[in-house]
């Protein structure tokens, strides 16, 4: 119920805080949908379950960019830097994707995997992405997969209207 409270809570503040040219479509569960003026894009995000200490501010986000024709690219910013040449996958119970990585961001290696990946988390309940850190150390970040597929087809629909 705490959780609950303090997501409700927060909420608001995350919704005033968007710089400007970004519209929010919604937030569904842990999930939120927006949509960016410049450049046009739309996405669903969400932070981790746990916030982990780290460099950066992790995330994981569903994009469309009307421009590029892109109508699903999975993206992810982990909270410390990689180690380089060491492998990253994202896990759904017992199927994981390997994924690509430079610094601090990883993705996809193309849209067959980002279609997949997708369809994976709107069945899914909950994923984790797996990495080993510049430091040598095991990392991962976990995320609920509750309202994500609402929180895609907001972000789909922001970006159908333009």
């Amino acid at each position: 119920m705490k959780v609950r409270i303090c997501w409700l809570l927060a909420v608001p503040m995350i919704v005033s805080a968007a710089p400007p040219g970004r519209v929010p479509l919604g937030i569904f569960s842990g999930w939120g949908a927006f949509r960016d003026e410049q450049p046009p894009r739309c996405y669903a995000i969400a932070i981790p379950e746990r916030r982990g200490s780290g460099e950066w501010r992790s995330f994981a986000a569903v994009a469309i960019w009307p421009r590029q024709k892109i109508n699903g690219q999975v993206h992810f910013r982990l909270r410390e830097p990689r180690r380089p040449n060491s492998p990253i996958r994202l896990i759904f119970g017992d199927r994981s994707f390997p994924l690509v990585a430079a610094g601090v961001d990883a993705w996809a290696p193309g849209p067959r995997a980002d279609a997949a990946i997708i369809a994976t988390m709107r069945s899914g309940t909950s994923m984790r992405i797996a990495w080993v850190s510049k430091e040598g150390r095991n990392r991962s970040d976990g995320y609920l997969l509750k309202g994500v597929a609402t929180a895609i087809d907001a972000a789909a629909l922001g970006c159908a209207r333009r």
